[in-house]
């Protein structure tokens, strides 16, 4: 992609990765700018870990944080939200990519919090924590338009990142509206916080914006423009820049802001030329905008000269970069710019959201095209998109996205869809989303689509197959057939081959051929190395590995077992259900040297992530637990060994059939029964949902709202709650959390 920048010159970056850089770019200092070096300073000296900037649109909070940054001798990491943030997994990664640019301790951090299925809450955040807290200098985390953070999942990860500012640095937000973690803070007199009461003008700073505006002003003129707008900033620049325009006439407004806005905002539109509110009411689509964009929208040209002319003339247009490449409105001026294209051109709104998509998509930023596509009627064009995106979203870890954008576009539009309502079932299956998926896979049992679909699969028919072959509700022979047809259909070049011969390998153990099993496992890491899919790599060595110790090569099982947890340290997969049984296979390499702790170390991975292995998941949720289950047996812990079993059964109660693992089970459920009253030591491990709440209990949530996080009552999170206090052998949330992390049960 060529990215055009201030001057014409271009440069080959990734537009993604330019938009990305302008979220941690402190916006640069502007002309008539009111300085706010008293709120400034009483914030540095004031000793609080937490700072909040709360108040409505256009009272200068955003220029705060700016003149802070910029006078700030500490280090300062910067983050710029928007309404495109609003995920746990991209806050928690933007949060890093802010801190990391500051601060070189931690050089694989980013890396960190990132990783294929992995939580947030459990894993990600903490690792943030932990790094921030181990700062070698104070610093400061500013975040601007916070307010832009709705999911309750966004603010309960923000607040465990918070808890990590340590002593002599400071956190800095600036928000619309009311700050969950400041309540917290406050009552630990640690919080310090501005309201639009400390960020109004007064009498002299009035004065201040009319001189930087070259506008002659009285005292007592000063005042009635500092009455009339209550000291409203955004009312103070528009009134000087329509004093300007009208040779200094006098205003007579009254009331609140939204009042005092809508006029002064009309009366400053009004005096434009026609050509330049036009472009001011077109370009308010845009959340961010360069002169190529805005060209275009517009389907013509000049916006590099409109963008540099309303830049010296008006305050509302906000630069994101130090090049003047990008920028954006103010907030409260693109909501009327907003309101005024929906009164002036209500026709012409769709049509600019499909210009914008289609720059975007031409322009390498798929992501953005989905945005705008979601405000049109293209809905089959947009649910394409969004499936080509769906796969490479969720192994960034960003689910929240997906599920917004499948949710935005409607079940309607899934449906109509089918090839997405395929890839749906897929993420919330190895995500753990049992209802979700059992619903998805209802429905695409009796769709039917017959063009090729946008994912890269070859049909419609052969990506229900594997997903069909995955989930085992028929039984093995019909995971096999689905199998075999997912692999005769899926050519050499295809991303999904891979995965198509995964299955069948799968599919052949279940019937016990374990020969054909070993070949297709071989074959589908060489494919899998073509095409880049590193969870089928680590599930076939990890599967590898455990057949070569079935056949006493251990030698050859160390080496697969390298291979496999490789992949899942440098992908951070930990949390991944597909990946799991890796675990497992290290544990019992590692009894099979002697090595207890190590086998207890992989035996404390696989039972931390086991939750996402659940019944719709069959096989791979079955016999990770049975090969736990025989190591913990061996380790003399029978009592987690048959919590284990009961686990299996289940799963058997909704998966019946799976071939000769049931003959697996059986054999060591009678194993397991005949030395009943032997080797009981240890006690029951943390259930899946257990676990589940595991991770809240860092937070600082009471146990009703976890109830609502995890859609369940207060009574049952009272009665987990105290199960892991006593499996835990604690009396307390904080001794809890502390013996979780040194068993490794939460934290990285």
């Amino acid at each position: 992609m060529v990215a055009e920048h201030d001057g014409g010159s271009a440069q080959a970056v990734p537009l993604d990765a330019l938009l990305l850089a302008t979220k941690g770019t402190v916006p640069p200092a502007r002309s008539g700018d009111v300085s706010r070096d008293d709120l400034i300073r009483s914030a540095r000296t004031s000793g609080c870990r937490v700072v909040g900037v709360t108040a409505p649109p256009g009272y200068g909070k955003s220029t705060l944080l700016a003149e802070w940054a910029r006078v700030e001798d500490r280090p300062v990491a910067w983050l710029s939200l928007d309404r495109f943030d609003d995920d746990p997994a991209a806050l928690v990664t933007l949060i890093a990519m802010a801190y990391a640019r500051i601060s070189a301790e931690h050089p694989d951090l980013v890396a960190d919090v990132r990783g294929v299925g992995l939580s947030v809450l459990g894993r990600a955040a903490p690792r943030l924590a932990t790094a921030l807290r181990t700062s070698p200098q104070p610093f400061v985390l500013m975040l601007d338009d916070l307010h832009e953070l709705r999911s309750r999942d966004c603010h309960d990860v923000l607040g465990m990142v918070i808890n990590g500012i340590p002593p002599g640095s400071q956190f800095v937000a600036a928000s619309r509206s009311e700050q969950p973690h400041l309540p917290r803070f406050r009552a630990s007199a640690e919080a310090l916080e501005f309201a639009a009461s400390d960020l109004a003008f007064d009498v002299s700073g009035t004065g201040q914006v009319f001189a930087d505006a070259d506008i002659p002003i009285s005292p007592e003129t000063a005042a009635a423009v500092t009455d009339r707008t209550e000291g409203w900033p955004a009312g103070v620049y528009l009134a000087a820049l329509i004093a300007r325009d009208s040779h200094g006439e006098a205003l007579s407004i009254a009331g609140d802001d939204r009042f005092v806005s809508d006029y002064l905002y009309r009366e400053s539109l009004m005096r434009l030329p026609e050509r330049t509110q036009h472009f001011l009411r077109s370009t308010s689509v845009l959340d961010v905008f360069s002169a190529p964009l805005c060209d275009a929208i517009l389907d013509d040209s000049g916006s590099h000269q409109e963008l540099r002319d309303l830049e010296a003339s008006n305050t509302f247009l906000v630069p994101l970069d130090r090049r003047r490449g990008w920028y954006r409105y103010h907030a409260l001026f693109r909501e009327f710019l907003q309101g005024e294209l929906q009164r002036v051109e209500l026709d012409a709104v769709m049509k600019l959201h499909l210009r914008a998509a289609d720059w975007f998509e031409s322009n390498g930023s798929p992501a953005m095209a989905v945005e705008h596509l979601l405000n049109t009627t293209e809905r089959d064009r947009c649910a394409q998109l969004v499936s080509q995106l769906v796969l490479p979203t969720y192994q960034a870890g960003q689910m929240s996205t997906v599920q917004r954008w499948i949710a935005a576009l409607g079940q309607a539009a899934v449906e109509a869809y089918p090839p997405l309502a395929v890839l749906a079932g897929w993420t919330t299956a190895i995500s753990g989303q049992t209802v979700e998926t059992e619903r998805w896979a209802a429905f695409i049992d009796e769709a039917s689509f017959n063009l090729v679909p946008a994912d890269g699969s070859a049909s419609y028919q052969s990506a229900r197959a594997m997903l069909r072959s995955i989930m085992c509700p028929e039984g093995p022979a019909q995971a096999l057939a689905d199998a075999s047809f997912a692999v005769a259909a899926e050519p050499v070049w295809s991303v999904w081959r891979d995965t198509a011969l995964c299955m069948s390998a799968e599919a052949h153990l279940l019937i016990g051929d374990r020969d054909r099993a070993g070949e297709l496992f071989a074959e589908t890491i060489s494919q899998a190395l073509t095409s880049g899919n590193v969870d089928t790599i680590a599930l076939s060595e990890a599967e590898l590995a455990m057949l070569a110790m079935d056949r006493n090569a251990w030698s050859d099982a160390a080496e697969h077992l390298r291979v496999a947890l490789e992949a899942i340290d440098e992908y951070r997969m930990h949390d991944y259900g597909v990946c799991v049984l890796a675990f497992a296979a290290a544990a019992r390499y590692a009894l099979h040297r002697g090595d207890a702790d190590e086998a207890n170390r992989q035996l404390t991975r696989a039972m931390r992530a086991r939750p996402t292995c659940t019944f719709v998941l069959p096989y791979l949720a079955v016999r990770l637990r049975l090969q736990t289950a025989r190591l913990y047996r061996a380790m003399g812990d029978s009592a987690t060994a048959h919590h284990l079993m009961r686990e299996i059964d289940d799963i058997l109660l909704r998966r019946p059939d799976l071939g000769v693992v049931n003959d697996d089970v059986r054999e060591f459920a009678e194993q397991l029964a005949s030395s009943n009253g032997t080797g009981t030591a240890g006690g029951p491990p943390l259930t899946p949902a257990e676990l589940r709440l595991l991770p809240y209990l860092q937070t600082h949530l009471t146990l009703k709202e976890i109830g609502e996080r995890l859609f369940v009552s207060r009574h049952t999170v009272s009665s987990e709650v105290s199960s892991i206090y006593r499996k835990l052998g604690v009396s307390s949330r904080n001794d809890a959390v502390t013996q979780a992390v040194a068993i490794g049960l939460l934290g990285g």
